[in-house]
């Protein structure tokens, strides 16, 4: 069983904690040349917070973390190398570097390590923080997670190349990366520079940062597939407990709400931390698996809506990833209820968003039928995609969201 852990208001405390620290770099006197810079772990220039000290480990000194951060003050980065040594003795945890973090430490890139998993195909993440919440289960595959082997106990080096919209990985071996992030999703292009770890104590040595010259800003995004619903209104966020999260909204609730119009990113995800905070719910059922059906104390719950045109009356499939708790309707009336949250259909399961793991077929009328989806979070990220693939490859032009923008239409 693993342990019950609220990874985004961990997350978010780190950063938070890690943003009180920024200073202007003109309060440091005499920086150092940006050529290359070279931080002992107790230099001044670094900011512990949270379970974060100095200590020797293994004949070194050393940055202990363990749920904490070491930020570097008076920096800001844009493109650089980052080298570190870096041990754990733990059995479990979650550790790395967080680059490009932004003023009020709420948005940043984040790469790490989950040494309790070393060998396997998410031994290594990288995610976009994103309104100060984690998006691991929206962000996965190819690009975020990979395989590594991960020392137990024993000082091995890391290495981060950050060029432009792309970033390298290097665990051990500095001559071939483990982890190619392909495209950088937080959308910032420069910020703070800190080491991180969720939990699990571990030790930083010979850190050292070497500014490059900026790369050309280059989005390498995926396709977007043509059956992928990509333009959407949401609705702001609601307490979830105080609501029947299976019961439709109605036409005057529909017309209250003040809606914002919103467009699906490529593969066809719309990531809500984006656009809403992260909630922080405390979850009750990742340290006891029979708590799962009971409320969530502060889950969340907001709407988001389109509209498809059908030329007739036919029933499409909609293939549905989410992200973690969901109910559709169309045309007022529920047609699916799911939970897909960490830890939720067993204990080892994960929740990744997947459009190939869940669908509903929509019984769709000839003219204007409104889909709404209600989605709730639970942890690891907030977000879904649909795609409507009708059989026999019927066309599908893009999706409307309700207001200016033009509607699905399938034939």
């Amino acid at each position: 069983m693993q342990p019950s852990i609220d990874w985004r208001l961990t997350m978010f405390r780190i950063l938070s904690l890690c943003a009180l620290c920024a200073i202007p770099s003109t309060a440091i006197a005499a920086s150092p040349s940006p050529a290359e810079m070279a931080v002992p772990p107790d230099a001044s220039r670094w900011e512990l917070e949270g379970k974060a000290k100095i200590v020797e480990h293994q004949g070194r000194p050393s940055i202990f973390l363990d749920g904490g951060a070491a930020t570097l003050k008076g920096f800001e980065m844009r493109d650089a190398v980052i080298d570190v040594d870096v041990s754990t003795p733990a059995s479990r945890g979650f550790f790395g570097i967080q680059f490009r973090v932004d003023g009020d430490g709420r948005t940043a890139e984040w790469v790490y390590l989950r040494q309790h998993k070393s060998g396997l195909p998410d031994a290594m993440q990288y995610t976009p923080v994103l309104g100060a919440g984690l998006n691991w289960q929206l962000y996965n595959g190819s690009g975020f997670t990979g395989a590594v082997d991960i020392p137990k106990d024993a000082w091995f080096h890391l290495r981060l190349e950050v060029s432009g919209a792309q970033a390298k990985l290097f665990v051990k071996d500095m001559e071939k990366p483990v982890l190619v992030m392909d495209d950088l999703k937080s959308g910032l292009q420069k910020g703070q520079v800190a080491l991180a770890v969720l939990i699990g104590e571990t030790y930083f040595s010979n850190f050292q940062i070497r500014p490059t010259a900026d790369a050309p800003w280059e989005r390498h995004l995926p396709s977007m597939p043509p059956t992928a619903l990509t333009r959407w209104a949401i609705s702001p966020v609601f307490d979830a407990l105080a609501r029947d999260l299976e019961r439709p909204l109605g036409a005057s609730e529909v017309a209250s709400i003040p809606w914002q119009d919103v467009e699906a990113e490529p593969p066809g995800l719309v990531a809500l931390y984006r656009y809403r905070d992260a909630p922080h719910p405390r979850v009750t059922f990742q340290g006891d698996f029979s708590k799962r059906l009971d409320p969530q104390p502060g889950m969340k719950v907001l709407y988001a809506r389109t509209t498809i045109v059908s030329d007739r009356a036919q029933v499409k499939r909609l293939a549905l990833g989410y992200s973690d708790d969901v109910s559709v309707f169309l045309n007022g009336k529920i047609l699916y209820r799911g939970r897909s949250a960490q830890w939720f259909r067993d204990p080892g399961f994960l929740g990744i968003v997947n459009p190939e793991n869940d669908a509903v077929y929509l019984p769709l009328k000839k003219g204007k039928n409104e889909l709404v989806l209600a989605l709730s979070e639970l942890g690891g990220g907030w977000g879904f995609v649909c795609r409507l693939e009708p059989p026999g490859g019927s066309a599908l032009a893009s999706t409307g969201a309700g207001g200016s923008s033009a509607p699905a239409t399938v034939r």
